[in-house]
């Protein structure tokens, strides 16, 4: 079973990630100002602390590209031999969509990211790959667990997930590794594909002849 949010959920994600993505890539001078200042102020903060700074580094990488196939292709195999058809396609359908989708942004959208910061990535930065997967995976876990869960499971599991996908994505700009705008972007890009794949795997209800 895969839990639902109505879909008006993804359907406002995906025109909030639209519409934060045009004066994001326009260079809008109020935007551009609060990201560059976000940014510098944890800019000073990771100067003045680089025992962080590299554990950090450490732990962001828990959403990279690589950890994130493995946990979702590991996942669809062990939904598959339960033979859980539909969890198994919801997986695998996540797992290839959202890496896919903020590839080709990257890849088609130029939005340099900070300079000198404390990683060094030289690809575009709209929205955030790290993030995107981090919440991904939460929101994947969360609908997955909650139609098996009572109340007190599905708050601890709400919870839990969200301090992950929140904590990937502050480690980002943390580093400066991203702008504060592209991260939202990461979040928003989830919560618009992760929903959207658990509908495109529902179970049809059979038309009855007569």
């Amino acid at each position: 079973m895969i839990a639902r949010p109505p879909l008006l959920l993804p359907l406002l994600a995906l025109a909030a990630l639209l519409a934060l993505a045009v004066p994001v890539l326009t260079d809008w001078a109020p935007l551009d100002r609060a990201d560059h200042a976000l940014s510098e102020t944890f800019r000073e903060y990771g100067d003045q602390r680089p025992g962080l700074v590299s554990a950090l580094r450490i732990l962001t990488d828990v959403a990279a590209t690589i950890p994130f196939l493995v946990a979702g292709l590991l996942a669809t195999i062990l939904l598959a031999a339960r033979r859980d058809r539909r969890a198994a396609a919801f997986c695998a359908t996540v797992t290839v969509t959202v890496p896919v989708l903020w590839g080709l942004a990257h890849w088609l959208l130029h939005n340099p990211r900070p300079l000198d910061g404390f990683v060094t990535v030289s690809s575009n930065g709209f929205p955030s790959g790290h993030t995107s997967n981090a919440a991904a995976a939460a929101l994947v876990v969360v609908l997955l667990a909650w139609p098996r869960l009572a109340r007190t499971g599905r708050l601890v599991t709400v919870t839990a997930a969200t301090a992950f996908a929140v904590f990937v994505g502050l480690t980002r700009v943390a580093l400066l590794a991203h702008w504060p705008t592209d991260v939202l972007g990461g979040w928003l890009l989830a919560l618009t594909v992760v929903p959207l794949a658990a509908y495109a795997v529902r179970e049809r209800t059979p038309v009855r002849a007569g």
